[in-house]
């Protein structure tokens, strides 16, 4: 399944970063798509490791994902659904404790914008409110609007200031 090993290695970082005398209730992370998605599963499956984290344009459930990339590590959601459940993010939402930012763009051709959505009504579904969203209405998966990433980025460092500091 995707989100097990190659998250393993984002909470060895961070428990080698407390080795260090880094501050435990203060390790944030963000990605983008692929990163995304591992940020999204370590702040919903490793609760304990990541005070705040933020998710852009992440991969929510990977059932809903583009098929040929997704089968050649899953194979396919009919035949394989535990690998996919295990995979996906949006099952685990429940184990949401730090402060959650999300950004997506509503014209995003490779993550599609309503995987964020799905994933937002889990999150209102679950009465978590310690999480933010985003949105970009004019950006695909990779932005071009210098106004958006300066936007995306300022609310990024925001959350940082706000959760890590």
């Amino acid at each position: 399944h995707m989100g097990g090993k190659d998250l393993d290695d984002n909470v060895d970082a961070a428990k080698y970063l407390v080795t260090l005398g880094v501050d435990p209730k203060k390790i944030g992370l963000y990605g983008g798509s692929y990163g995304g998605f591992i940020t999204l599963m370590a702040m919903f499956t490793q609760p304990d490791v990541f005070a705040a984290g933020a998710a852009l344009r992440p991969v929510t459930d990977w059932a809903h994902y583009n098929h040929q990339y997704t089968a050649n590590i899953l194979n396919v959601p009919q035949s394989y659904p535990d690998a996919y459940r295990r995979s996906s993010p949006i099952y685990f939402a429940k184990g949401l404790k730090g402060q959650l930012l999300i950004c997506h763009g509503m014209v995003d051709t490779n993550v599609h914008f309503q995987d964020t959505v799905r994933l937002v009504q889990k999150l209102i579904e679950l009465r978590k409110e310690n999480w933010e969203l985003a949105v970009y209405p004019v950006e695909n998966h990779g932005f071009v609007e210098p106004t958006s990433w300066a936007d995306e980025y300022k609310r990024i460092l925001a959350l940082f200031e706000r959760a890590l500091k």
